[in-house]
């Protein structure tokens, strides 16, 4: 049982009459909150720039698109995300869950969200100067990201099939 938690420490998180059951009931909860955030963010930044890479820039269209992706991503995405791993890591240390084959996949698939929210953030960057870093086709194709690995995330979660 290498890597593994002792048969103690699961004894106290798995059950309603364990004393860790409740923490790690909140701090479930809050994960799959954030995540549910954060994911919605993911969706709808890329979205928001499709249609703000045709804009005239300076032009009144694009200055609304600056606001909206600048406040998405500073005011629900980014904290989501930040979230999203605070509970997730706060878990993994609870429960001890490193060895498992399901969750290095889970984790692959999060730093390439992570990864992803970070390239989008760098647009958005972009988009506040001026700039038309990529065609409308780009984030057309960037708006399909979030959802594979999304799906991916979900299936290890739910079936950890390894």
């Amino acid at each position: 049982m290498s890597g593994c938690p002792s048969r103690e420490i699961r004894g106290l998180v798995s059950g309603a009459d364990r004393p860790l059951q409740s923490l790690y009931s909140w701090l479930k909860a809050g994960h799959i909150a954030a995540f549910a955030a954060w994911m919605a963010g993911m969706w709808y930044l890329p979205r928001l720039m499709v249609y703000h890479a045709d804009t005239v820039p300076r032009s009144e269209a694009s200055e609304l698109f600056k606001v909206m992706e600048r406040r998405l991503l500073r005011a629900i995405a980014t904290p989501a995300m930040l979230a999203t791993w605070l509970f997730g890591l706060a878990l993994l240390m609870l429960t001890g869950s490193w060895s498992e084959g399901w969750l290095h996949a889970k984790l692959a698939a999060v730093l390439a969200l992570t990864g992803t929210h970070g390239v989008l953030a760098a647009h958005v960057r972009r988009f506040a100067r001026d700039e038309r870093p990529r065609p409308a086709r780009f984030y057309r194709v960037v708006n399909e990201v979030p959802t594979i690995l999304f799906l991916l995330i979900v299936v290890m979660v739910v079936v950890r099939p390894f």
